[in-house]
């Protein structure tokens, strides 16, 4: 089994109510999606330019912004596409 050195474990936010039991149960597995899965990157134009030209009018050197898309996989089954087809520049506040 091949796990990763710079994989960590996951971890949940604390909460005041317990929705499961956190005491972990059974051997451990790789979760990364490199592991099973060929991936593969689909950006589309118009989403590229909207995003260059917001970064390129903002006065601030950093911002934040979203880039939403959709997960599929391959046909065969051998491959996830990440296709990226929306820009949202996010709020201020």
């Amino acid at each position: 089994r091949f796990v990763p050195k710079r994989m960590v474990p996951f971890s949940f936010p604390l909460s005041k109510r317990a929705l499961w039991d956190p005491v972990p149960m059974g051997d451990v597995i790789g979760a990364h999606v490199t592991y099973y899965r060929n991936p593969r990157l689909s950006l589309v134009e118009k989403t590229l330019r909207l995003a260059y030209r917001h970064a390129k009018q903002n006065e601030k050197k950093s911002f934040s912004c979203f880039l939403l898309g959709t997960l599929a996989v391959d046909e065969d089954g051998e491959g996830i596409t990440l296709t990226i087809d929306r820009f949202d520049p996010g709020r201020e506040v």
